[in-house]
Parts: structure tokens; C-alpha cells; sequence
């Protein structure tokens, strides 16, 4: 199985999590593959362009199983990509940006909307440039045409959460594991960065991705 962890929104494969379960997989010899979301530059970004980036990756080998975990607008991603992909037999989970866009509108004020409609560029922050950078109207017209309705592929799923998030509430996942039986949801005691819980994080993905017994090849 190949493993891919996809990073949040304007944020990097060397961010804090990225680079701790990178350190964590490889004491299993086992490499954890991170792509980068900003190539092709943050002003472009969509969820459509994350989904297809990776999709390339996947039919790199196209036989082979792919694990995902996916972080915030990452966990999005990756849920689309399990819809979409059948070679994806695992899901994790970290803080999924569910309820997107909708979340995003209920918390820009009217008034950036607006500007963001005029100009087509909203500046953001950018955790790994370390700096504002401008956004193009194209990530929120590209986001209306995901309805999440339509996620409804049934495989093993964990969520993780805390119960301290203030970026993506954690009654959105509360609901989407009440709605969706086979998804298990792990609430913790942190906020959406989750850097004071690298350790249950990772001792969740060993049992989850059976790293410590991987299941024995069929003869």
C-alpha cells in the first residue's frame, strides 16, 4: 500500500504534521508521500486542481492500494478522491474542512465577499510562505460545484478532531459520523493545528492503517 498525506490549505509538505508522521512512517521503513499544493501557485488553487494532482499520483500505479490522510481542506480533498478513485482503501482523517464553502462564507464578512467578487483576489495568509498572499475567485466558483451529498463511497474511515477547533467546528464531523456508519470519529482535547497531539494521532494511523500488523498476504 502506498501511503499520501495531503496537507491543508495554505500550508506545505513541511509543516509541523507533515513532517511528524513523515518521521513516524519512516521509523517503519515506510515512506510517506506529500504532495505539494501550492505548485502552480497559491493564487490558483482549487479543489479540483488538488484532486487531480493527486489523481496523478495515483495512476502512477494504478494497481496498487492508496492510504490517505488528509488534513482540514486536505481531509476534503481526500475524501473526493476516495469517491472518485478505487484504488483508495483507507482514510484518516485530521479536522476534514467538511461543510465547505458554506463554512467559508458564514465567516467572511459581506464586505470581503464583495471585494473579493470585484477584484478576484482575496488575500490569505500563508502558514509556510510566512506571509499574505493573494487567492483568485477561482478557488470559491470552483468549490460550488462540489456538492457533498454525493460523497457516499462506503470504506474504513477515522476522523480525527478536537474538541478545541475553531477553524472547522467539530460538530461537522460529529454529524458526517452519525450520517456515515462506517466512519469513526475520535474526539481530542486540541485546536485544528493538533501539534500538542502528534502522539494520539499517530498511535490512531498505526492501528488504523494496521501498520504494527500489517494483514498477511492471501496464498
Amino acid at each position: 500500500m502506498r501511503y499520501l498525506y495531503l496537507h491543508g490549505f495554505a500550508s506545505g509538505p513541511s509543516s509541523f504534521k507533515a513532517r511528524a508522521l513523515t518521521d513516524r512512517f519512516q521509523q517503519h521503513q515506510i515512506t510517506l508521500e506529500i504532495p505539494d499544493f501550492n505548485e502552480g501557485g497559491f493564487t490558483g488553487l482549487t479543489l479540483s486542481r488538488q484532486i487531480q494532482q493527486v489523481q496523478a499520483l495515483i495512476n502512477q500505479t494504478p494497481e496498487e492500494p492508496i492510504g490517505l490522510i488528509g488534513s482540514s481542506f486536505g481531509g476534503l480533498t481526500a475524501l473526493w478522491l476516495a469517491e472518485q478513485c478505487p484504488q483508495v482503501q483507507r482514510l484518516g482523517l485530521l479536522a476534514p474542512a467538511l461543510g465547505f464553502p458554506q463554512s467559508w462564507h458564514d465567516r467572511l464578512s459581506p464586505d470581503q465577499l464583495d471585494q473579493w467578487q470585484r477584484s478576484g483576489q482575496l488575500m490569505v495568509y500563508h502558514y509556510t510562505a510566512g506571509k499574505e498572499l493573494p487567492l483568485g475567485l477561482g478557488f470559491w466558483e470552483d468549490a460550488q460545484r462540489y456538492d457533498q451529498s454525493k460523497l457516499q463511497r462506503v470504506l474504513p474511515t477515522v476522523i480525527l478532531h478536537g474538541r478545541a477547533d475553531r477553524t472547522v467546528s467539530i460538530e461537522l464531523s460529529q454529524q458526517w459520523a452519525a450520517s456515515h456508519p462506517w466512519v469513526e470519529l475520535i474526539e481530542l482535547e486540541t485546536d485544528h493545528s493538533m501539534g500538542d497531539a502528534i502522539e494520539p494521532i499517530w498511535q490512531t494511523i498505526e492501528r488504523f492503517f494496521q501498520l504494527l500488523n500489517p494483514p498477511q498476504a492471501l496464498h
